[in-house]
């Protein structure tokens, strides 16, 4: 492979244009893109990047969940596989880069390699995942989730978008779930590797071309319900009520002093909130609100939601308040593969691109790959942090730093 510090072997002018153009199926009126799983714009999107991994040399096929394929085959006798790539969906309005960027980063990478170095000895798979976001149905990681054998249980049918139509339905409409394509399974990947934007401003304010995740946080997500009583705003005396709203406020206050209290990476989030009888006039009896906790350790979750729980019981037991928390996701923290992890990080030292471990608060689809294989996650800078907004926005030279990062990783692990 070529050592030459400049990374200057891949043909110039590439990727804006691929981005460019998978950012028109689905681009909005507000200069962003809705392209959501088994839509129209998604359905044309994946057939597009069908037709264009053929003309690039490599062997497309479908599986049947709709995840996109475009494969070259390995001259050793070895069932493994190397993939590479990133999810095809996006958020409502979203931006240009999120997902899309892996896809046509690992299209442009493996091209160049078969170009350059011919078949490699162990087979790559550029993926072109069908979902990720969960912005239609109340799912996230239906791609990976199929491929990795976790979702195997999942009833379909019972998966609503907003319209009321079933994930089982969209499926079908868009030519999937039928048994027409292989079963999404696989038992045959080495490694995953994922190349995505930071959607943070951490790389931009450091100054580094990349970011070599080592873990991605681990989530749990609580609906905490806060039930008082309602009565008269005006002829209710301050000592004797129990006031839903008083008590929710001081317990998100708490929530997020707390955190801070306990690790300077711990994060804990009320993004949502709901009040009944929500009016003016009345005493609230009964507030909802989201807490959004994450951290890369599983041990200071658990300190942290410990001390939650004595604290709510402390807090109702004193005010005669109740307070029940109810989970909806719990995502434990996962590890990044270290030789991959440390190669990604040598490799750029070697190519003077400065680069710096990092902790992903986000989550993505190498997460579902960390524990069924090997698995890694790069990141190029995020102009100002912004994703998930038409104004998401990253530099060409840090583009294509990335995929010359991407190029050389696959070159290492396949040739």
């Amino acid at each position: 492979m070529s050592t030459d510090s400049s990374l200057s072997f891949l043909p110039d002018n590439q990727v804006l244009p691929l981005i460019d153009w998978l950012f028109t199926f689905g681009r909005t009126k507000e200069k962003g893109t809705t392209r959501l799983l088994y839509s129209d714009s998604w359905l044309k999107a994946q057939h597009a990047i069908y037709d264009k991994l053929k003309s690039s040399g490599l062997s497309p096929f479908f599986d049947d969940v709709g995840n996109l394929y475009g494969r070259v085959e390995g001259t050793e006798a070895d069932d493994a596989a190397i993939v590479t790539g990133s999810h095809i969906d996006s958020v409502v309005n979203g931006g240009k880069y999120d997902g899309t960027y892996g896809i046509t980063a690992s299209l442009l990478a493996v091209h160049h390699l078969l170009n350059e170095y011919g078949p490699p000895k162990k087979r790559i798979d550029v993926v072109s995942l069908c979902e990720e976001e969960g912005s239609r149905f109340p799912l996230t990681f239906w791609g990976s989730g199929n491929i990795t054998g976790k979702y195997t249980e999942i009833n379909t049918d019972e998966l609503l978008d907003k319209e009321g139509m079933s994930l089982t339905e969209a499926m079908h409409r868009a030519g999937f779930g039928k048994g027409v394509y292989p079963s999404p399974q696989r038992n045959d990947i080495e490694s995953f590797i994922e190349l995505h934007i930071e959607q943070g401003h951490v790389l931009e304010k450091s100054g580094s071309s990349l970011g070599i995740v080592e873990s991605i946080v681990g989530q749990r997500r609580y609906n905490i319900y806060v039930n008082g009583e309602s009565n008269h705003a005006g002829t209710t005396p301050m000592s004797f009520r129990r006031d839903a709203m008083h008590t929710a406020s001081g317990l998100i206050q708490w929530l997020t002093a707390k955190a801070r209290e306990i690790d300077p990476h711990l994060v804990a989030t009320v993004g949502k909130i709901e009040a009944r009888p929500n009016t003016p006039n009345v005493i609230a009896g009964e507030v909802m609100f989201s807490l959004d906790i994450r951290h890369h350790r599983t041990e200071v979750l658990d300190a942290y939601c410990s001390h939650m729980f004595e604290h709510f019981h402390e807090i109702s037991v004193r005010t005669g308040v109740s307070i029940s928390p109810s989970q909806w996701t719990d995502a434990a923290p996962v590890n990044m593969d270290p030789y991959i992890t440390k190669t990604a990080f040598d490799l750029s030292r070697h190519h003077h691109l400065p680069a710096q471990y990092m902790i992903s608060g986000a989550g993505h689809d190498a997460q579902m790959f960390g524990t069924y294989c090997a698995a890694s996650l790069i990141f190029v800078p995020s102009h100002n942090g912004v994703s998930h907004a038409p104004q998401e926005y990253t530099d060409k030279k840090d583009l294509e730093n990335g995929i010359h990062m991407l190029t050389e990783l696959l070159y290492k692990l396949a040739y």
